[in-house]
């Protein structure tokens, strides 16, 4: 049984990462070509789910940088602040005597806002760099254990999800190393904090996430669903082994272990299929890759569109000069289905839907990697915005699965 701690988590949090692909024209060598293990999902039985409608947002409320008092002299809250409360009791049903109570007991958080400030200093993005952070040995060895340890649960949740146990599994390593480090941050503090005093003023929207998810984080605490008063996460608010925010908690999470209540933080089972539910609802097509066995081509760099959805036929990018790789007859005799077509001639499932190019840049060798991304690359970039992140997410379940002995193509 694992026990998490509570340790700070400056990791990846999808609401600070922007999936910004900026367009690079030096190549390095073509990415393994990754096909989801069938042995993951042997059938596709998951049935098809609705995406949640979003939780009203909270108009009410500014941010004003530099100021540390969100509490009047008298122990009332500040008059924005308690405009703010009014319109959560309004929009979300809960009583404005709980809302105050809790935001009464919100502190300032200096460090959350020092993380989160903006250093003013471009930093120079590099994949390698940022791919060997995640995809290392402490991760997979720890992930060999957790998938070995949670085996029946992760066929389970693949069953009813389509999501393979190796996504799962690198997700949960890459977040917080499968609990180690879950975060100490109160997050009530940093919600507050953050939606109230964000840091950088050219960003209102950001303050304005911060000030929905603390209205979530009080909707989830009114329904008893968890504890705003004693729940700790990242700098950012994120929670438990998967780290969810409140509102994702609300909307995306699944009760795994079928006890009546979610527990991101101490039920495994809750988090692997938390995790799978929400790939689901944003997109996650069962059976089909991550990344298309194919070369984006020479003019890769020119079809970098950028942003959360694919947007191109694979004849549009055939035409560009994408081209299929052949696997070898060893690399796919256990898996099925396969990315290409098992019969001349017809297309493979992949193809039959949209894709987009993913540019993994490294600025200090001048150099960038090209992909192709399936709709399944694309749903794990809404966990995190990053094509770095979800292009870790795959690698590291590309050599997880290969441990666990589940093949991978070449």
């Amino acid at each position: 049984m694992f026990k998490p701690v509570r340790s700070l988590q400056v990791g990846c949090i999808a609401v600070l990462l922007a999936g910004c692909a900026a367009n690079q024209t030096a190549a390095v060598a073509p990415a393994p070509m990754q096909v989801v293990p069938a042995t993951a999902v042997t059938q596709n039985t998951a049935q098809p789910l609705s995406l949640p409608a979003p939780a009203p947002s909270i108009q009410a409320g500014i941010s004003t940088p530099g100021s540390a008092v969100f509490r009047q002299a008298n122990g009332d809250l500040t008059p924005n602040l308690q405009a703010y409360a009014r319109e959560v009791a309004n929009a979300r049903g809960v009583p404005l005597s709980h809302v105050e109570a809790l935001l009464r007991t919100a502190n300032y958080d200096a460090a959350a806002v020092k993380l989160m400030t903006p250093s003013g200093n471009r930093i120079r993005r590099s994949w390698v760099t940022y791919r060997n952070r995640f995809v290392e040995p402490i991760r997979i060895n720890a992930g060999e254990r957790f998938w070995s340890e949670n085996r029946s649960t992760l066929d389970s949740v693949a069953t009813t999800y389509g999501v393979p146990p190796s996504i799962i599994v690198a997700i949960i390593g890459i977040e917080t190393v499968y609990g180690r480090n879950t975060g100490s941050f109160r997050v009530l503090d940093v919600l507050t904090t953050l939606g109230f005093r964000y840091p950088d003023p050219s960003r209102p929207e950001r303050s304005q996430l911060f000030r929905d998810q603390l209205a979530d984080l009080i909707e989830l605490d009114y329904k008893k669903q968890l504890n705003a008063l004693e729940v700790s996460g990242s700098f950012a608010g994120a929670m438990g082994l998967p780290q969810f925010m409140p509102g994702s908690l609300m909307r995306y999470a699944a009760d795994g272990d079928r006890d009546g209540r979610i527990d991101l933080l101490y039920s495994v089972d809750d988090a692997i299929a938390s995790v799978a539910r929400f790939l689901r609802l944003h997109g996650w097509v069962p059976g089909l890759p991550v990344f298309a066995p194919a070369a984006a081509g020479p003019n890769a760099a020119s079809l970098v569109a950028g942003g959360l959805i694919p947007t191109y036929d694979w004849a549009q990018l055939e035409a560009a000069g994408a081209t299929l790789r052949t696997p070898t007859a060893a690399s796919t005799a256990a898996l099925r289905p396969v990315s290409h077509a098992s019969e001349a001639g017809a297309a493979a499932p992949w193809q039959q839907h949209k894709l987009g190019v993913v540019d993994l840049v490294d600025e200090p060798r001048k150099l960038a990697e090209y992909r192709i991304g399936t709709p399944n690359f694309f749903a794990i970039t809404h966990y995190n915005r990053s094509y770095f992140y979800a292009s870790s997410v795959a690698d590291l379940a590309h050599a997880l699965a290969d441990r666990m002995g589940y093949g991978w193509p070449n």
